[in-house]
């Protein structure tokens, strides 16, 4: 008997020893994540374990509804997968250093889970116990269906000055960081637009592209919009409109002033010279005038005498100058023909050097009566 005791004791001290080392193995999963339909998703995962550092080659991970172990979504054996997750699911970076996240593309509307993991360790050559199993049930994951992608959100100031730079950031949230979405702007160029990329919490990253531009007046009351690109050709966008302030400058007071100066200088001008201009006419005007009024009194001064009293005037003259006959009573006289006057003629005056010639000459026309 005490041998038989002694061997239960050795039994139950090594069945309390595996369960106690058996307690020691976690796991830590998302307990829910949101999944695009028709996009991809990554289940966050991890595990610890109490044993010195294991060799990938050793375990095995194994991805199982909750409820039915026997229903795998994951094993490295695919013949063992459901049909409808064959060559849509496989495992992220290394068991052996702890990291079981599972990545499932092509989302189903169906593939809503719970999904639980569950970890393998095969024994090594000359163990002969059997491979320790740890199916962590407690700590599965549930997949919320999206059945659109959401839309991108626009950041930014909500009115831009010209010719200062203005920041535009457009996020937008994703679940499955292997295939990061694609954000595209309707303006700008590859140097204006930054990309970050981070996770906000577990299970869900956010990409940012932030867009840098120095907007124009032109640009006022423009559209400006960013478009998300999803894996699994799912896209979505949002815009706004850009509000342009113009720089405060004086240009629109000096422009306009400097303008109407130049109108007033360039009339006055005008004015001034048209002035000077009738001035001088006027001065020329007033000099004719007064040149008129000394001919007009030159004139009068000179007046020429009327032909008749030049013409009767000669005749006087010739007449005194002949005077009567006294050779003899009864003599009769032949009058001399008087002087032509001819228009041309009118200021004629005699000549009186030659008075006597003429009066032997009239003494030769004198006629007696025998």
């Amino acid at each position: 008997m005490n041998i038989e005791k002694r061997l239960l004791m050795l039994h139950v001290l090594l069945g309390a020893s595996r369960v106690a080392f058996c307690g020691e193995w976690k796991a830590s999963v998302v307990k829910s994540v949101d999944a695009l339909v028709t996009s991809c998703v990554v289940l966050p995962c991890s595990f610890s374990h109490p044993k010195e550092t294991l060799p990938s080659s050793r375990l095995r991970g194994i991805w199982h509804h909750k409820t039915q172990r026997n229903q795998r979504v994951y094993h490295q054996d695919e013949t063992t997968v459901l049909a409808n997750f064959r060559g849509r699911t496989r495992l992220l970076g290394h068991l052996g250093q702890g990291n079981c996240s599972l990545e499932v593309t092509e989302i189903k509307d169906y593939d809503n889970g719970p999904f639980c993991f569950r970890i393998e360790l095969a024994p090594t050559e000359g163990d002969m116990d059997s491979p320790d199993k740890f199916s962590f049930v407690e700590d599965c994951v549930e997949l919320k269906m999206l059945p659109g992608p959401p839309k991108p959100t626009l950041t930014h100031a909500k009115t831009a000055y010209e010719g200062r730079p203005y920041i535009v950031i457009c996020s937008v949230t994703y679940t499955c960081p292997t295939h990061t979405p694609s954000l595209t702007w309707s303006r700008g160029n590859a140097d204006d637009i930054t990309t970050v990329i981070k996770e906000i919490h577990a299970g869900h990253w956010e990409v940012q592209s932030i867009l840098i531009i120095i907007p124009e007046a032109k640009d006022d009351h423009k559209d400006v919009t960013c478009g998300a690109s999803f894996y699994g050709r799912m896209s979505s966008s949002d815009n706004f409109t850009l509000f342009v302030k113009r720089t405060e400058n004086h240009h629109h007071i000096i422009i306009p002033a400097a303008v109407a100066v130049g109108s007033i200088v360039l009339f006055g001008g005008i004015c001034l010279l048209m002035v000077k201009k009738y001035k001088k006419r006027i001065v020329e005007l007033q000099n004719q005038s007064s040149i008129r009024k000394r001919l007009s009194g030159l004139g009068r001064r000179t007046r020429p005498i009327p032909l008749e009293q030049t013409c009767a005037n000669q005749r006087q003259d010739i007449q005194s100058r002949l005077g009567p006959s006294t050779s003899g009573v009864g003599q009769k006289f032949r009058k001399p023909p008087p002087p032509k006057c001819q228009p041309s003629s009118c200021s004629y005056k005699p000549d009186l050097s030659d008075a006597d010639d003429y009066e032997n000459t009239a003494d030769l026309n004198v006629y007696t009566n025998f």
